[in-house]
C-alpha cells in the first residue's frame, strides 16, 4: 500500500487546490472551469499537475482500492464526499487514458500492416521481369562486368569549379517560418527562429560563392508586425554582394507577403496561407527568370536550377512551384512531424486530438508527404534520419527505393513507381570566423586573467565578462551548453548531473547559454518552465558561483563563447533527448572544444567523422557525469579529441557541402524532364492591332477633343483624350482574334464550379452562372480586357453538351481545363488541346500501371467488385475516370492517396459529380496548378485573377479557394458536392487549408449579375 500513500497524498493535494480555487472565486467556480481559465491565461495549475501525476503514475486498480477505502470510511463531511466523487472521476479518467493508449497502439499496428501490404504488393510487381525487360536488362549488361560496374558507380560526377564556372545557375531556397535576416539573427527568440534560420542563410551565402552559381534567392515570409523589428518587413535583403568579375550577382533574402500583414504568427498557424505564399513566390521567380534571361541567356527565361524547400511548410511550397514550373525539387525536413507525433503519443499526456490542435501535426505530416511526392532528392544530415524518421512515412520505403534505383541503373522499367533519393550531406559551417589563434596555444587563461584583473578585463570580449561574473573561480574548465530553453534539449538533466557530482563541481564551471530573455514570465510556457526549473536546481544544489546563465547574448558573441570554453580547457555538451543533426557540435569542434553528445540522432555520425568526443544516453544522468569527468579530467584525452576535431573539421565546411550538394542535384536533374515553360511575350503595344485602320489619329482628336477658347487642346486634355480614344477603339474592335491573344488580357475571371443534382447530373444553374459572369465581364470591364476560363471536373464532351442551348458560346472562353486538371483546351483555336500542357503534367504519371490498382484500393474491404469500375468513355491518356455505384462506399481521398503512396504511385485524386465519379490525374495536374500554368504562359499576375466557386464542390475545392487571387463564393450555385470524401477522421481539417479570415475570399449572396458586381467592387475590383 506504499503506492497508495502517495496516491492519497496527491488526492488530498487536489482537494486543497480545489478549496483554494473556491475561495478565490467566492465558491461559485468549479474546478473544471478554473482549469480552463488557467490554461487560457497560461498560469500554473496545481490541480492539473496532481491530476496528471495520478493518471500517469498509478494503475487503475490502485485508484479503485482508494475509492473503496473512501466509501468504507466516509462520513457526512463535505470533504469526504468530494474525495469519493473525485476518486470515481479520476478512475474513469485513467481508464479513458488507457483506452486511448490502446486505440493508438491499434492504429499504429494497423498502419504498419497497411504499409507492409503496400510494400509486398510493390515487391510482387517488381520481382518478375517481362521478357522485354529481361532482354533490355541483358543488353545493358552485355559489356564486360568490370566496365559495367564502373558505369554504375560513376553515374554521378563530382562538382568541379573549373568545369562549371562558366554556367549561370539560378537557385531558389525556401524557408517560410521564423525571423530571417542577413545580420544579427535573433536565434532563440522563439521556437521558430533557431538553427534552421542560420542554416539556410549560410547555405545561400555559400552557394552564391560557388563557381557556376549566378544568383541565389532565399524566399521567406514578409512580416510587418510591430511585434518584430522593421527589417523583417523589407521586401529584399542582400546576403552577399560578390566582387566585380566574379560571374555572380549574389544571394538575396526575398520576403513574400503571406497571411496577416500585421501579425507575427507561429508556423502552426501558417498552413492556411501556404497557397498565398506559393502564388507570390511564383510571381517573383517568373519575373526573375525573365530578368536573368535578359542578362545571361540571350533573352530566354533562366528558370531555377533547383527549388529547395526547408521544413514541411516550405516543402509543400516547393512541391507546388516545382509542379508549376517543371523544375527539380529538393527537400530538407530539418525535423519531422511523424516522428514528433509518435513520441508525443508514447508520452501519453496528450490525445491525438490535443496533439493535432496544438501542433497541427496532421497538416504538417501531409505537407511532408507532398514534399516526398515531388522531390527528386531529400537531403538529410545523418543516416539515422533516413532509417528511423523518413522510414515512418507512406511516401518513402528504403528497401523499395533501393530496388527501384537498381532497376533504373539496369535500364529496367519501374512500372510507374517512384521513390525520392535520400542523400546524406551534413550541414556546413562558416570557418571564416575562426581566427588562427583559436587552434593554437595551450588554452591557459593566465595571460588573460591575472592578478591585475582590472587591466586585463579591458582586453576581454564583453561576453566573457558577462559570463565570468557568475564564477567564483573563472580559471576552472568550462562545461558549455548552448541551446534554446526547450524541454527536448534536456538541460535540466545536465544540471542535475553537475549538481549531484561533487568531483565535477570541484573540477569545472558550467555555462548555460539558453537564448535571450527579459522576463521569464513573458516567455512561452515551455521556455519559462525550463528556465524556472534551471533556477530552482541551481538553488537546490547551491551552485551559485559555479553556474553562469546570462540573460542576453548576440549571435556575434557565439564564437567568443566557444573561445572562452576552449581557453579554459573545457568541453561542449549537447544532452538533447534527440538531436536531428547537431550544428553546435561542429561549431564547438572548430574552436578546439572536445564534445559530449547525445547518442540519439546526428551526433553519432558527426563524432564518427570528427572523432573528438564521447556519446552518452541522454536519459542516463550517471553516464553524463562520467563522460564529462573523463574528458575534463584526462588532459591527454582532452588534447587528443581537440586535435582530432581540428584536423577533421574540413569535412563540414560550406565549400565541401556545396560541392556535394550540387553534385547530387546535377545527378538528380538527369532523371527530371528537360522541357521548360515558355512565356508568351507581351506585345509592347498590345492595342496596336486595333489602330491599323486609323489613318489620321490627330484629325480624330481635333474633332473629339475639348478645345480652349483659342481652339487649341492643352497637353493634359490631349493626353487624356488619346488614352480614351485608344480604349474605345480597342473595345469596339470587331477583330475577335485580337481580343483572345495571350498577353492582351488585363484580368482573368475563372469559373471553378460544376452544378449537379443529387444524382450527379448537370443543372440549369451552371448555364446561369456562366451567363452572369460573362455579363459582368463584358459590361463592367470592357470587351477583350477580361478573359474567362472554365475549370471543371467534367470531360470536354460533357462541357460541350452543357453549352448547347446556352446564351453564350463556348468560343467566348479563353481556356477550358477539364477532368480536374488532366486536360486543357483553347476554344479560340477550335478547341485544340494544349500539347505543351500534356507534356508538362506527365512527370511521374504511372499511366497504365496504376489503372487497375485504383478500383482495387478505392473500394472498402466489405464492398462489392462493381462498387467502383472504370468509366471508359471518359478516360484518356492523362486521366483515368472511374464510376462509383450509387450507394457504394469508397475510401476518402487522403486514405486512397496513402495506399497509393505506400506502393510508390504518385497521383492526384479527385471525386466529382457528387462523389459518383473519381478522376485520377498526374501528380502535378490539378485545377489550381492549371491556373498557375496559364498565369505563367500568359504573363497574367495571379492577383489579377477572380475565381468563382460554390459553397460545395469536388474534393479539390479547398485547394482552389486560397491564394493571391480573389475568390467569390456564390451562394446557392452548388447544391450538392463531394467534399464528404476529402478528409478522414484522423486527418486535418478544412480550417488548416482555407484561411477563415482572408480578405481575398468573399461570400456572395447569390449568383446573379448585380450581386457579383457588388462583391467585386467590395473587393476593390472596379471596371476599367
Amino acid at each position: 500500500m506504499a503506492g497508495n500513500d502517495w496516491l492519497n497524498g496527491y488526492l488530498e493535494a487536489i482537494l486543497d487546490a480545489g478549496n483554494n480555487t473556491r475561495k478565490r472565486n467566492d465558491g461559485r467556480q468549479k474546478i473544471a472551469k478554473f482549469e480552463e481559465q488557467v490554461k487560457a491565461e497560461k498560469l500554473f495549475s496545481p490541480t492539473k499537475y496532481f491530476v496528471e501525476e495520478v493518471v500517469n503514475s498509478f494503475d487503475e486498480s490502485e485508484l479503485h482500492r482508494t475509492w473503496v477505502k473512501v466509501i468504507a470510511t466516509r462520513n457526512t463531511r463535505e470533504r469526504s464526499n468530494r474525495l469519493e466523487n473525485m476518486c470515481w472521476r479520476i478512475w474513469h479518467l485513467a481508464r479513458k487514458k488507457k483506452q486511448i493508449a490502446w486505440d493508438d497502439a491499434q492504429r499504429l499496428v494497423k498502419r504498419s500492416l497497411e504499409r507492409e501490404q503496400g510494400r509486398n504488393d510493390a515487391e510482387d510487381d517488381l520481382s518478375e521481369l517481362s521478357e522485354g525487360e529481361k532482354e533490355k536488362g541483358d543488353m545493358s549488361s552485355a559489356e564486360p562486368s568490370v566496365k559495367d560496374i564502373l558505369r554504375t558507380k560513376s553515374d554521378m560526377h563530382v562538382w568541379s569549379d573549373d568545369v562549371n564556372k562558366s554556367r549561370h545557375l539560378y537557385i531558389v531556397l525556401i524557408s517560410v517560418h521564423g525571423l530571417v535576416r542577413a545580420e544579427n539573427m535573433e536565434l532563440g527568440r522563439d521556437s521558430d527562429t533557431g538553427g534552421q534560420v542560420k542554416y539556410v542563410v549560410e547555405l545561400a551565402r555559400a552557394l552564391a560563392n560557388t563557381k557556376g552559381v549566378y544568383r541565389v534567392d532565399l524566399l521567406t515570409r514578409q512580416i510587418t508586425s510591430p511585434e518584430v523589428d522593421s527589417s523583417y518587413g523589407e521586401p529584399n535583403d542582400m546576403l552577399i554582394c560578390p566582387p566585380d568579375g566574379s560571374g555572380s550577382c549574389g544571394a538575396y533574402i526575398v520576403r513574400i507577403p503571406c497571411g496577416p500583414r500585421d501579425k507575427y504568427i507561429p508556423k502552426e498557424s501558417l498552413w492556411p496561407h501556404i497557397p498565398e505564399f506559393v502564388d507570390g513566390a511564383l510571381g517573383h521567380i517568373v519575373n526573375m527568370a525573365r530578368a536573368l534571361g535578359e542578362e545571361v541567356n540571350g533573352g530566354k527565361p533562366t528558370w531555377p536550377y533547383v527549388i529547395h524547400g526547408h521544413y514541411a511548410d516550405a516543402g509543400e511550397v516547393a512541391a507546388h512551384l516545382s509542379g508549376a514550373l517543371n523544375v527539380p525539387m529538393v527537400l530538407t525536413g530539418h525535423s519531422l512531424g511523424r516522428n514528433k507525433f509518435e513520441q508525443l503519443l508514447k508520452q501519453g499526456r496528450l490525445t491525438k486530438e490535443d496533439i493535432n490542435a496544438t501542433y497541427k501535426i496532421m497538416r504538417r505530416i501531409e505537407g511532408e508527404e507532398l514534399g516526398l511526392d515531388s522531390a527528386e532528392m531529400v537531403v538529410t544530415s545523418t543516416r539515422q534520419e533516413i532509417e528511423e524518421q523518413w522510414g515512418l512515412y507512406d511516401g518513402f520505403d528504403l528497401k523499395l527505393e533501393r530496388k527501384l534505383r537498381v532497376r533504373r541503373r539496369r535500364g529496367v522499367s519501374c512500372l510507374g513507381r517512384y521513390m525520392p533519393r535520400m542523400v546524406v550531406i551534413p550541414p556546413g559551417m562558416d570557418f571564416s570566423y575562426v581566427a588562427a589563434h583559436d587552434s593554437e596555444g595551450d588554452g591557459d587563461l593566465k595571460s588573460l586573467i591575472g592578478s591585475d584583473r582590472g587591466q586585463s578585463k579591458r582586453h576581454l570580449p564583453p561576453i566573457w565578462s558577462e559570463v565570468m561574473r557568475f564564477f567564483t573561480n573563472p580559471h576552472k574548465p568550462t562545461i558549455l551548453a548552448l541551446s534554446r530553453p526547450d524541454p527536448k534539449k534536456n538541460v535540466t538533466t545536465l544540471l542535475k548531473a553537475f549538481g549531484e557530482c561533487r568531483a565535477l563541481r570541484e573540477l569545472a564551471n558550467l555555462t548555460l547559454i539558453l537564448g535571450n530573455r527579459d522576463d521569464i514570465e513573458e516567455m512561452s510556457n515551455s521556455s519559462s518552465v525550463v528556465l524556472t526549473t534551471v533556477l530552482k536546481l541551481i538553488d537546490k544544489y547551491d551552485l551559485y558561483g559555479q553556474v553562469a546563465y546570462p540573460k542576453h547574448h548576440k549571435q556575434s558573441d557565439v564564437p567568443d563563447i566557444y573561445r572562452l570554453a576552449a581557453k579554459t580547457k573545457g568541453v561542449f555538451v549537447n544532452p538533447a533527448l534527440v538531436e536531428p543533426f547537431g550544428l553546435t557540435i561542429i561549431e564547438a569542434a572548430a574552436y578546439g572544444l572536445p564534445v559530449v553528445a547525445t547518442k540519439n540522432g546526428g551526433p553519432v555520425d558527426i563524432l564518427k567523422a570528427l572523432n573528438n568526443g564521447l556519446l552518452v544516453d541522454p536519459h542516463d544522468q550517471k553516464a553524463i557525469e562520467e563522460a564529462l569527468l573523463k574528458l575534463v579530467g584526462d588532459k591527454n584525452l582532452w588534447l587528443e579529441c581537440r586535435k582530432n576535431g581540428l584536423k577533421n573539421i574540413h569535412r563540414f565546411s560550406w565549400p565541401e557541402h556545396c560541392r556535394n550538394y550540387l553534385s547530387h542535384v546535377e545527378h538528380s536533374r538527369n532523371r527530371h524532364p528537360t522541357t521548360r515553360l515558355q512565356i508568351t511575350p507581351i506585345p509592347e503595344e498590345p492595342l496596336s492591332d486595333s489602330l491599323k485602320d486609323v489613318e489620321d489619329l490627330s484629325l480624330r482628336f481635333s474633332v473629339e477633343g475639348d478645345f480652349k477658347q483659342n481652339g487649341e487642346l492643352d497637353a493634359a486634355t490631349r493626353q487624356r483624350e488619346l488614352i480614351e480614344a485608344i480604349t474605345r477603339m480597342s473595345s469596339s474592335s470587331s477583330d475577335v482574334g485580337a481580343t483572345y491573344g495571350p498577353g492582351r488580357r488585363q484580368r482573368l475571371f475563372v469559373i471553378a464550379m460544376d452544378c449537379y443534382d443529387q444524382n450527379g447530373d448537370g443543372t440549369q444553374v451552371f448555364q446561369e452562372v456562366l451567363v452572369n459572369v460573362k455579363k459582368v465581364a463584358s459590361l463592367g470591364y470592357g470587351q477583350g480586357r477580361v478573359g474567362i476560363v472554365l475549370l471543371t471536373g467534367s470531360s470536354l464532351q460533357d462541357i460541350v453538351k452543357a453549352f448547347k442551348g446556352c446564351q453564350i458560346n463556348i468560343e467566348d472562353f479563353d481556356a477550358l481545363v477539364c477532368k480536374s486538371g488532366g486536360e486543357m483546351y483553347y476554344p479560340w483555336r477550335d478547341l485544340a488541346a494544349d500539347a505543351d500542357y500534356e507534356t508538362h503534367i506527365e512527370y511521374r504519371w504511372p499511366g497504365e500501371n496504376v489503372r487497375s490498382m485504383v478500383p482495387r484500393l478505392a473500394r472498402l474491404e466489405v464492398g462489392a467488385d462493381d462498387d467502383i469500375v472504370e468509366y471508359a468513355g471518359s478516360s484518356s491518356s492523362r486521366c483515368y475516370s472511374y464510376s462509383v455505384r450509387p450507394g457504394a462506399k469508397t475510401r476518402r481521398v487522403d486514405d486512397l492517396r496513402q495506399r497509393l503512396r505506400m506502393r510508390g504511385f504518385r497521383c492526384n485524386l479527385v471525386y466529382t459529380r457528387v462523389a459518383s465519379r473519381l478522376n485520377v490525374v498526374p501528380l502535378v495536374a490539378s485545377r489550381v496548378q492549371a491556373l498557375r500554368y496559364l498565369s505563367v504562359r500568359w504573363a497574367i499576375d495571379l492577383s489579377k485573377v477572380v475565381l468563382f466557386a460554390g459553397e460545395k464542390g469536388d474534393t479539390d475545392i479547398e485547394d482552389l479557394l486560397a491564394g493571391l487571387h480573389k475568390t467569390l463564393v456564390l451562394r446557392g450555385s452548388v447544391e450538392y458536392g463531394s467534399e464528404k470524401l476529402i478528409h478522414g477522421e484522423d486527418s486535418f481539417k478544412r480550417e488548416d487549408v482555407v484561411p477563415q479570415d482572408s480578405p481575398n475570399i468573399a461570400l456572395v449572396e447569390s449568383y446573379q449579375a448585380h450581386d457579383i458586381s457588388a462583391a467585386l467592387e467590395a473587393l476593390g475590383i472596379k471596371g476599367f
